[in-house]
This record gives structure tokens, C-alpha cells and sequence, in this order.
């Protein structure tokens, strides 16, 4: 099975594969289905600092894996930016086992759109956001994720988290450099890695604003 859409980012494909399903952007492959670890734990590592019963922003709906996961938790309130039409459908169909239904859970609140532009948009602060959009700030595949990583992109999400707020940043390699920038604009910032068979490990980097008072803030601290 192969699903193929085209959109103004460019050609976007779903592949049945061995029982699973790989999608990929502009001929490049961005996730499967075989694992979810890494979407799980961008979830897990940003609420396990977040204040109880947080409202959450995914950026990101993807292959479903951390929307499922937050739904497991005690969210109050879980907003899921998607920018492709597309994405939104198959989780209504052939990816909904992925994602578990989560979509009709009804704390969940689906926006499909472009995220740079719905926060521009929007008052709406968070307890916590997870940004998991493209392939991480260090290979980007579609110009618009690459300003979300930046300086001005970093600073527009640090403005939509409430007092406290935590940051969580997907990322398909280890960026330290990226770290770095994320304890200056949003606070300290803990790195999780998690192991990926082959290759490089996935990342996940969560930025606490807790304490901060949006100066530069020294040292960052890893797993």
C-alpha cells in the first residue's frame, strides 16, 4: 500500500512496509511505525517536569505516537498543531491504531494549520509544548520547520508557555549547539537519548522556564 499527496511543501508519502508504515517528505524519510519510542519519551520527559494536569501543545501530529501517549496522562487540555491535511486523515484511517483513537479523546483539540502561523494567531499559553516537526533543528527537509528552530522561532514558543512552562524539542541526532541556545532563551535544559538500531540515537531536549528570568542561563545538563 502507498499513499502519495502533493501539497504546497512538496510530495508527501505513506508506505505500508513488513506490517508498517513509513512516511517520508520530498523523498526523504522522516518516521515508522516499527518503534514510537522517541515521540513517547518527547511526551514523558516534558510532563514529568511540567506542573500536574497540564495543558499541552503538540506541534507535530506525525505518525501518532506521542498524541497516544499523552492521552495516557492527566492533561487537561492536549492541542495538536498539524500543518498537512493529509496526516489528519490517515490517523482517521490506516494510521488510527498508532495513535489510538486519540483524536476523539475529549480533552484533545485538533488544529490543522501551520504552527508559526497559529501562534502568531493565538494567547493561548501552555504548561508544556513538544516540538516534534520535520527532522529536528539540524536537518530540516521543508523551509518552514527551519525558522521554528531558530532564535526568533525558539523565542515565539518560549512566549506561549505559562509561568514555569517546559520546552520539549524532538530532534533525530544529538545537537549540542541547539542545547546551548535553548538554556539561553527558555532555561536549563535536560537531554535525553534515546537508542535507535541502526544509527545515531534520537533526542529529545526539554527546556524548563521555571526560575528563569529570561537572561542567559549557564550549563546544561545531560543524560
Amino acid at each position: 500500500m502507498e499513499e502519495r499527496v502533493f501539497t504546497d511543501r512538496g510530495e508527501l508519502v505513506l508506505r505500508s512496509r513488513d506490517g508498517h508504515f513509513e512516511l517520508f517528505s520530498n523523498g526523504v524519510f522522516l518516521m515508522d511505525t516499527r518503534s514510537g519510542l522517541s515521540g513517547r519519551m518527547l511526551v514523558r520527559a516534558a510532563l514529568a517536569v511540567a506542573k500536574p494536569r497540564p495543558r499541552l501543545l503538540i506541534a507535530g501530529l506525525g505518525l501518532g505516537f506521542s498524541l497516544a501517549e499523552a492521552v495516557r496522562t492527566a492533561a487537561s487540555e492536549i492541542i495538536v498543531v498539524e500543518v498537512e491535511p493529509a496526516v489528519v486523515n490517515w490517523h482517521r484511517g490506516v494510521l488510527r491504531p498508532f495513535s489510538e483513537g486519540a483524536l476523539d479523546d475529549p480533552r484533545v483539540r485538533l488544529v490543522t494549520g501551520d504552527l508559526a502561523v497559529w501562534l502568531t494567531g493565538t494567547s493561548d499559553r501552555f504548561d508544556a509544548i513538544c516540538l516534534d516537526v520535520d527532522n529536528g533543528p539540524g536537518w530540516t527537509v521543508v523551509d518552514h520547520a527551519t525558522g521554528l528552530y531558530r532564535r526568533s522561532g525558539l523565542a515565539m514558543l518560549r512566549e506561549h508557555l505559562l509561568p514555569g512552562g517546559v520546552l520539549g524539542v524532538w530532534s533525530a541526532s544529538p545537537e549540542p549547539g541547539f542545547a546551548d541556545t535553548l538554556t539561553r532563551l527558555v532555561g536549563p535544559v535536560r537531554t535525553v537519548r534515546i537508542p535507535v538500531r541502526p544509527g545515531r540515537p534520537d533526542v529529545v531536549h526539554v527546556a524548563s522556564s521555571a526560575g528563569n528570568d529570561r537572561r542567559d542561563v549557564r550549563g546544561v545538563r545531560r543524560l
